[in-house]
């Protein structure tokens, strides 16, 4: 078997479309409340991420007006390379319609529906993955969302609320009746929350279900990794998390090696600052100076996190100072003193 065939790439298998959109490749970025901002989502882009999806927009925060939906809407940038989704959340029929309709109206190439998110706040709602434990209302409200837009409907759920109801083909089958044209499955259930490993091999149930494209999710922390996934999963596509965070390039790495089975150079030293630089620029702009720098904290952390790994403490100092920064001027001066040549040589 060759390469192509071992990692369900390109070369392997049809072109992947959702509803009239033509995929240019199998590597999504996941929708990450407080992490996917549309800064990330840029950069992401920029370094070849086939699809990036929003962090999650809720019907009740569409309803109200607030400002904190109104920054989760913000177009991704000037890339136009990926398709343009919006995900949301939604517990009656009527609330998805609108919510749906916005999110279009907003500019979405194509909308998913949250039926996978196990945070308290969400399922106390009965809404995200609460919607696993009412197959009928769930399919109510992709039928609603349907009806309301034009644009392609997708749908996240996990494995089920638990082991004893692992029921994702039973939802998936229903989400394709009602017109979804894509599912995307998290390997894990409700009440593992993100605890344990994610179980591929369990995605290839949803698989065997449905004819629309399913897009594996979870523990995809690098390109072998979701070769490895689609082999166990036979799914169409990977979404990255978490691993994404501080490496938005991973997507772009991962679509790239399912593409043509061969790993890409990791971004250079100085190219990880300028990618810090431009995600704390962008969340500037979109959010103002205050917000912006607190809400960038944990990114560049993360950046530098990964940049160094275990010989982070010989910057511990610096580090420290660009996560407590209080002024913009100040967190890019510690940005361009991190990521210089001369550091390179102790995150080696």
């Amino acid at each position: 078997m060759n390469n192509a065939e071992i990692m369900g790439s390109d070369a392997a298998q049809p072109e992947l479309r959702v509803g009239a959109i033509r995929l240019s490749g199998r590597a999504f970025l996941a929708p990450m409340a407080g992490v996917t901002d549309p800064a990330m989502r840029r950069i992401a882009e920029r370094y070849g991420a086939n699809v990036t999806v929003s962090e999650m927009i809720t019907a009740a925060g569409v309803a109200r007006g607030d400002r904190e939906t109104a920054l989760r809407l913000g177009q991704s940038g000037d890339t136009n390379s990926a398709p343009r989704v919006i995900q949301i959340a939604a517990r009656t029929p009527s609330e998805i319609a609108v919510a749906a309709k916005h999110a279009e109206d907003a500019g979405a190439d194509w909308v998913d529906i949250n039926m996978g998110c196990p945070c308290k706040r969400v399922t106390g709602g009965l809404a995200g993955a609460a919607l696993m434990r009412d197959l009928d209302q769930a399919a109510a409200l992709i039928a609603a969302a349907r009806a309301a837009i034009r644009a392609p409907i997708s749908v996240k759920m996990r494995l089920g609320w638990d082991d004893a109801a692992r029921n994702a083909p039973e939802l998936a089958r229903r989400a394709e009746a009602e017109g979804a044209a894509l599912v995307t499955v998290h390997g894990r259930t409700r009440q593992q929350f993100y605890t344990g490993a994610a179980n591929w091999s369990a995605i290839a149930e949803v698989k065997r279900a449905v004819s629309i494209p399913v897009v594996a999710n979870g523990d995809c922390r690098s390109p072998e990794d979701a070769a490895a996934m689609l082999k166990a999963s036979r799914a169409d596509a990977v979404m990255i998390g978490r691993a994404a965070q501080g490496r938005p390039w991973l997507v772009g790495d991962v679509a790239h090696y399912l593409a043509t089975g061969r790993l890409r150079a990791t971004p250079a030293f100085e190219a990880r600052g300028e990618a810090a630089r431009a995600h704390l620029d962008g969340l500037l702009s979109q959010m103002g100076a205050v917000p912006g720098l607190r809400h960038a904290r944990k990114h560049l952390a993360a950046y530098v996190d990964d940049a160094f790994g275990a010989a982070g403490a010989q910057i511990a100092d610096l580090r420290r100072a660009l996560v407590t920064a209080n002024c913009p001027q100040e967190a890019f001066r510690l940005i361009d003193a991190i990521f210089t040549s001369g550091m390179q040589e102790a995150a080696a």
